[in-house]
């Protein structure tokens, strides 16, 4: 008789979360949540309130792991779940702008940090956008999603969220130059 391990076989375990098995929600729980923290935490520059969002998420996950069709991964499944939370959350909190006036505010925000970034500073560096350019960028050049599913989610337009991109990857270039940081060329040079 082969023993397969309960929490190896992650079909099995999501059968058994269904059913209410606390136990293998406390094994999801433990296994996605750090990565769904980090994932909330790129939207939400707080890391106590993103704490909670990606509480909350989780509670929608337990709460609709009946609609996960195991057609895509589980994983990216509770991703857009914790997207979705963090974006809700903002609204919620602040009025989100999409304008000119906020990038010119913003720009005169100075940061701190060394030309060797890591990941953190490169995370303030995201911090620092508007929450109207954060968003957008975060969604598409971090996420992956194209303009059109971003506008969707964040009920703008197309273009609008084509330039709240171009217009956070102009501020990011800009703040990147004041702290030495270059552009490499394509031939692998500086």
């Amino acid at each position: 008789m082969k023993i397969i391990s309960f929490y190896n076989n992650e079909k099995l375990l999501l059968k058994k979360a269904k059913s209410g098995d606390t136990q293998a929600q406390k094994w999801l729980y433990n296994r996605y949540s750090p990565m769904m923290l980090s994932v909330c935490r790129q939207y939400i520059k707080d890391l106590q309130f993103a704490e909670d969002v990606m509480v909350s998420g989780f509670v929608k996950v337990f709460k609709y792991l009946d609609s996960f069709r195991q057609e895509g991964s589980f994983e990216g499944w509770i991703r857009r779940i914790m997207v979705r939370e963090s974006i809700t959350y903002l609204r919620g909190s602040q009025p989100i702008v999409y304008d000119d006036e906020v990038y010119e505010r913003s720009a005169e925000k100075q940061i701190a940090i060394t030309s060797d970034l890591d990941l953190e500073q490169i995370q303030l560096l995201i911090d620092a956008l508007p929450e109207g350019y954060k968003m957008v960028f975060i969604l598409y050049a971090i996420e992956g999603y194209s303009h059109r599913e971003v506008a969707d989610m964040l009920e703008v337009t197309e273009s609008t969220s084509k330039s709240q991109l171009f217009k956070a990857r102009k501020m990011l270039q800009q703040k990147l130059s004041e702290l030495g940081v270059r552009k490499k060329s394509k031939g692998g040079g500086n």
